[in-house]
């Protein structure tokens, strides 16, 4: 049975009150590497779904989903923005055909594409149900684009490609299609290929229904169009393609793929729901190619948004644990289960004030109702839900399974917290974040500044969770950290625009870590007598070195008693403090196991405070005897360059001690692939320009930490004295 079918077969999920059905919504994200067309394409979507009436551009400062100053004067994005809007599918071409109207609910989510921002990527896939994965022509699959990719894939979340930048000098659809293939491991396939290319680009050809789909050049927005007989000049190639469509489908789905066997006709309504069905259990991308800029192609993208990508119904429930025994618990989508949703991004805004932006997964959500956050067990009541309209806030009373909106005004609440219904508590899976990679300290101009900068730190700190706040103990200042130096370029400037704090910032510095490399024992006593009662402690423990990633593992190991179990807590917290500071330059410690083996104890002396001392104590004995490493991020950096300058560029990597790991042609511009230390990359903008008169690109990621060199190391520890 098809998922359609097999959905409208299932007791109603929908309550009678709502507008849109489950099964005609699309939660949807866009995400791709910088530069790739995102904005551009969310902005031709509300367009043409009809939500803004005039077309805005990422150059010109002018797009709905880029709202922040600093988005808009730099042309990037910086945070995700959700935005609702409607689609009327033509009914022949739908899978669609029992439904009444094909008129479809799109909730969208536009994410940054540069890796400072990598946050506002994860949590919006974490509660989206597909995404349209969008490629340069040109560049093809680029490291963001990976990046996107495995995070897309870590929350098993259906994608469609759309190669964009058709009409670019050098864009070639079947490379894109190709790297997708070797780079990602997609099973990709296009549904829509690309009628022309470059000037030439006139608009697409329509595999299954073996159609051309040409624009009218008299409309400049794209919105004319017909649908004729394929090219004499195209046959072959559509015909080659919709064999190899068919053949890789009849290998995945059963229906198409007996259909095949028995050399039936597989009818264009078929090889859809096939590659629906394929799509959704994610093993299969269809792929269409166009230009969201010059307006070609990007109706047709909607389309397959509501053919391939599932709606909530389609997709495995959500599942979480109860917060008292932790046993599983499964949250069907439906409107008249329990309420159960995840906020996933908090955000001050300009008009209303503190937002939270949630994903209903069960049930629905009242203005004036009262929610549950298990994890502060606090309740809150709803005084304000608001939709995202393109540009345009609209306030509404109620919200639905499957629905994506914001709740105005709600306290204590993080990103990642679940709100539910405090008969029925249930903890969601929250998104996962990778830690800051660099930091530098800040602090007010003036002592008027120093509490309103405070302040705005911990709210930027609330609706960032890659963005960290503390203070230095040594010094006593303010240190800041994030994922690079845009990222913190981009608070200190909102700190100024929205907070009105004016604040000097230090220079960048690197989060190094620590590490060992062999296994050790260490020892620990606290023991003094002053007369009276005294303090009593004493732990013995061994440490060995974890697998990469593994962060710290504390255990237990003590037989006989020698350390009463009460204080066993406090010696395993001694344990987590030390390893915040360790023994070569004072640098957090990762990737360790630590089992505390034995000890001793005082009837009369010994306290949690002293088996605590001493637990710090025992491992900093043992990271000296241990092999203690510094480790500095490594990042995976893309240099795109014209070949006259490839010396230069390979020249200034390697004395930034990088190693280039490979080297491809991409047309006439050659892709250098390198690893590098990220204390060698500040300035790099920069002298890369100098270097090829401004025609280098390049684009970087965090990778992996690294052991030091040894004739880097003084100055490391040096730098950190200071």
């Amino acid at each position: 049975m098809s998922a359609i079918a097999e959905s409208q077969s299932k007791a109603n999920p929908n309550s009678p009150d709502r507008a849109y059905p489950l099964e005609k919504t699309r939660n949807i994200g866009i995400a791709a590497h910088i530069d790739a067309g995102k904005t551009t394409l969310t902005e031709r979507i509300l367009f043409y779904t009809g939500m803004i009436h005039k077309i805005g551009e990422v150059h010109e400062g002018t797009t709905v989903t880029d709202w922040m100053e600093q988005e808009r004067e730099r042309g990037i994005t910086i945070t995700s923005a959700a935005t609702t809007c409607f689609w009327t599918q033509r009914r022949e071409e739908s899978v669609y055909k029992a439904f009444d109207s094909i008129k479809m609910r799109v909730n969208i989510i536009d994410t940054p594409g540069h890796v400072d921002f990598t946050a506002e990527v994860e949590r919006s896939l974490r509660v989206l149900d597909g995404a349209i994965a969008v490629f340069c022509a040109v560049a093809g699959v680029q490291p963001q684009s990976e990046t996107v990719w495995r995070q897309a894939t870590k929350y098993e979340v259906p994608r469609i490609a759309f190669v964009n930048k058709m009409d670019r000098t050098g864009a070639n659809f079947d490379n894109a299609i190709n790297d997708m293939r070797t780079k990602l491991g997609a099973n990709a396939w296009p549904v829509l290929i690309p009628l022309g290319k470059e000037d030439d680009l006139r608009g697409q050809l329509d595999v299954i229904n073996k159609r051309a789909i040409l624009y009218s050049d008299s409309d400049a927005f794209g919105s004319t169009y017909k649908v004729e007989e394929i090219p004499a000049d195209c046959v072959d190639l559509v015909e080659n393609a919709y064999s190899d469509l068919v053949s890789a489908i009849s290998d995945l789905d059963e229906e198409v793929g007996m259909a095949f066997l028995e050399e039936r006709p597989i009818t264009p309504e078929m090889l859809k729901a096939g590659i629906r069905r394929q799509t959704i259990a994610n093993k299969f991308v269809p792929v269409v190619g166009g230009s969201a800029f010059k307006n070609k192609g990007v109706q047709y993208l909607v389309d397959a948004v509501i053919d391939y990508l599932p709606s909530p119904l389609d997709i495995p429930p959500a599942r979480g644990q109860n917060p008292d025994d932790g046993a599983p618990i499964v949250v069907e989508s439906s409107d008249s289960a329990n309420f159960c949703s995840l906020a996933f991004k908090l955000w001050s805004d300009p008009f209303v004030g503190k937002l939270v932006f949630f994903r209903v997964y069960s049930g629905k959500l009242s203005k004036g109702d009262t929610v549950y956050n298990p994890r502060t067990n606090k309740r809150d009541r709803i005084s304000r839900l608001i939709q995202i309209q393109a540009d345009k806030r609209e306030d509404i009373d109620v919200v639905y399974s499957g629905d994506i909106a914001a709740i105005v005004g709600i306290k204590n609440i993080t990103t990642g917290d679940t709100l539910c219904d405090e008969d029925h508590p249930i903890l969601l899976e929250p998104p996962s974040f990778p830690d800051p990679v660099i930091s530098m300290a800040i602090e007010p101009k003036t002592k008027i500044d120093q509490e309103k900068m405070a302040n705005a730190l911990q709210r930027l700190a609330e609706e960032d969770p890659t963005f960290r706040v503390f203070t230095d103990e040594d010094t006593g200042q303010t240190i800041i950290a994030g994922m690079g130096e845009l990222h913190l370029e981009i608070i200190r400037d909102r700190l100024m625009r929205e907070f009105k704090v004016d604040a000097n910032a230090g220079k960048p510095q690197i989060a190094y870590r620590e590490t060992i490399t062999s296994p050790a024992k260490g020892e620990g006593k606290l023991i003094k007598q002053s007369g009276g009662r005294g303090q009593y402690g004493h732990v013995i423990v061994d440490v060995r070195p974890a697998e990469s990633g593994k962060g710290l593992v504390v255990e237990n190991k003590v037989v006989g008693g020698t350390i009463p179990k009460d204080y066993i807590p406090a010696c395993k917290k001694g344990i987590e403090e030390a390893v915040l500071n360790g023994v070569i330059g004072g640098y957090p410690v990762i990737d360790v196991e630590v089992d505390i083996i034995d000890g001793s104890y005082h009837d009369v002396d010994s306290n949690e405070l002293a088996f605590k001392m001493a637990a710090i104590f025992a491992v900093k004995d043992a990271f000296k005897k241990a092999g203690a490493i510094l480790l500095e991020p490594i990042m995976k950096v893309e240099n795109t360059t014209p070949e006259e300058f490839q010396g230069d560029i390979m020249g200034d990597l390697n004395r930034r001690r990088g190693k280039i790991m490979n080297i491809e042609s991409k047309g006439n511009l050659n892709v250098i692939n390198a690893e590098v230390p990220l204390a060698e990359m500040f300035g790099y903008s920069t002298a890369i320009r100098s270097l090829s008169k401004g025609r280098s690109s390049y684009s970087m990621e965090p990778m992996k930490f690294e052991q030091v060199p040894a004739q880097v190391l003084a100055a490391v520890i040096d730098q950190k004295g200071k």
